[in-house]
């Protein structure tokens, strides 16, 4: 049975046709929510069943959303929501389970007949074409009501209407590549609601905003729920979870631990539901006296990929036992600064220091060895080889130095005993040294990177990016660990597109926008809201001057 002849009883689908006592599904015609489109009354998942090769990831799953509802969805790397979510979406098909939408049994086997039904999802990394427009990029894969001619005329006033009614603030004609992030998720969230989307799927919505287009983004789902969207929310932003919605339910290691109110739950709560255990989310920085410099850019510039200016006259100084943290919106030239300092960009000005002594033109090998540790941002592509054992993986800068070697031979049993005392140490959840890299999960392999270099007691650790994508039990220890290493002297310059990250840990916080540094500004004497404003590239009020 085709999605076309799909039989709902008691709900016709909004862009459908009656015949009889059957409802056949027709192509979607952009129409405004909701005057255009019927809300999703309710929609449940019972007992959904997903078998992976070797993974139960959903056991028996049940979710429920209602009409104008914020539903926050919860749970470590691995516990299965992002499954449930693309099951929904039909990205993935179920092996058990009923999916129904205002009490009837639908069957959704691809995102099309999601769309069909009324569901939408916008992801964490945006699905735009950089070099189209606005409309354009809502139009594209659409039906056009000329045939084979484009309409763009008719998509650009359907954009407007919706921009207004929202409040999105959404220019049809612009070129995607120059709006900013916020307005990026804006053209997501348009592209949904122009295709008919009832439901939206929210995957980690916040994860690159400042905190002013936080706020504005959830101006904009209030006011969805209020004319009756329902939304899903995935977040690991707990704050931020209480803050937008109405329910929340915790997924761990694929079973559904339970559904609450928002309203009753407090952070610890939900991270204790999340984890099984108690989760210290507070970090205790405590006063660590900082030392000489250890580490010193002056007027640092450098080239991307493509050729641009990255790096524009960048400088900075970490002193022995701080943490200096450097947010940012991605893409502001964090990545080419963390390239510069591991030797693994070329400048075309300025000058790198380790402890006074230059490293500008040093390889990446000779910095490691005057005592330079990197977690860098891509984990599977520049920090670990996937292949290689996780005994492998943790050798890789060490293995041709004593005491691993015995004259031109690798002393195996010397190496065996050190990877299991790491792997013990800093919590490296695998069933052996000897199992691929690969096959661990996220979380623990950033704690196997963060092993490999912390064991070599670094005087300068640059962090990029050290928690993206890992889970909250898994930040906890990464964090404690980076402020061990504070209180031994290390000079630490943390790279984090997480502002609450940043301000946790941090002494001192520069904030990078366009290649340049805004600003550099001390932990206590700022605020998210001002950091927010210097991603933006916009200097705040201090005292009354600009």
């Amino acid at each position: 049975m085709t999605l076309a002849h799909r039989i709902i009883p008691s709900s016709c689908h909004p862009f459908s046709s009656r015949k009889g006592t059957y409802c056949s599904v027709t192509t979607p015609s952009p129409t405004l929510f909701p005057t255009g489109r019927p809300a999703i009354d309710s929609l449940e998942m019972r007992g959904i069943v997903k078998h992976f090769p070797g993974v139960l990831a959903c056991d028996a799953v049940d979710f429920d959303i209602r009409r104008g509802e914020v539903h926050a969805l919860l749970g470590e790397n691995g516990a299965g929501k992002s499954t449930l979510m693309k099951i929904l979406y039909g990205l993935y098909s179920h092996d058990e389970g009923t999916i129904l939408l205002n009490g009837e049994p639908v069957a959704i086997r691809t995102p099309t007949d999601a769309i069909e039904l009324g569901i939408g999802m916008i992801h964490q990394h945006f699905m735009l074409v950089d070099t189209l427009t606005v409309t354009e990029n809502v139009a594209l894969g659409l039906p056009s009501s000329r045939g084979a001619l484009l309409d763009l005329a008719k998509v650009e006033a359907r954009i407007r209407e919706l921009s207004e009614t929202y409040h999105l603030n959404v220019v049809p004609d612009a070129p995607v590549w120059t709006l900013a992030v916020g307005e990026r998720q804006r053209v997501e969230i348009i592209k949904a609601l122009y295709r008919g989307a009832a439901l939206l799927i929210l995957d980690e919505p916040t994860a690159v905003l400042t905190p002013q287009e936080v706020d504005d983004l959830f101006r904009i789902l209030r006011r969805m729920t209020q004319d009756g969207h329902s939304l899903i929310f995935i977040s690991h932003k707990l704050h931020e979870v209480l803050d937008i919605s109405d329910r929340v339910t915790v997924l761990r290691e694929g079973k559904r631990i339970g559904t609450v109110p928002a309203r009753e739950m407090s952070r610890s709560d939900l991270a204790r539901m999340m984890v099984g255990r108690d989760v210290l989310l507070e970090r205790n920085r405590g006063q660590v006296a900082h030392g000489a410099v250890r580490l010193s850019l002056e007027n640092v510039s450098a080239r991307g990929v493509t050729g641009h200016e990255a790096l524009r006259g960048v400088s900075l100084q970490v002193h022995a036992g701080e943490i200096l943290g450097l947010a940012g919106v991605s893409g502001n030239g964090q990545r080419e600064l963390a390239e510069v300092i591991a030797g693994l960009r070329a400048v075309t000005a300025g000058r790198v220091e380790m402890d006074g002594v230059e490293i500008t033109g040093q390889g990446a090998g000779q910095r490691t060895g005057a005592g330079l540790a990197y977690i860098p941002e891509e984990r599977m592509h520049d920090g670990v080889i996937r292949e290689f054992s996780v005994a492998e993986n943790l050798l890789l800068q060490d293995h041709t130095r004593p005491p691993f070697t015995r004259g031109i031979f690798l002393d195996f049993k010397r190496i065996a005993g050190h990877s299991r005392e790491l792997v013990e140490n800093f919590r490296v959840k695998t069933p052996s040294i000897d199992t691929p890299t690969k096959s661990l999960s996220g979380g623990n392999i950033q704690k196997l990177i963060l092993a490999r270099e912390l064991a070599r007691s670094p005087k300068v650790l640059l962090a990029a990016q050290p928690t993206r994508g890992v889970d909250i039990g898994a930040m906890e220890y990464i964090h404690q660990r980076l402020l061990q290493q504070r209180e031994n002297g290390t000079a630490t310059l943390l790279i984090s597109e997480d502002l609450d990250e940043v301000l946790a840990l941090s002494d001192r916080i520069a904030v990078m926008y366009e290649g340049r540094v805004m600003d550099v500004v001390e932990r206590e004497q700022t605020s998210a809201e001002e950091l927010g404003l210097l991603m933006a590239g916009v200097y705040p009020e201090r005292g009354g001057e600009q």
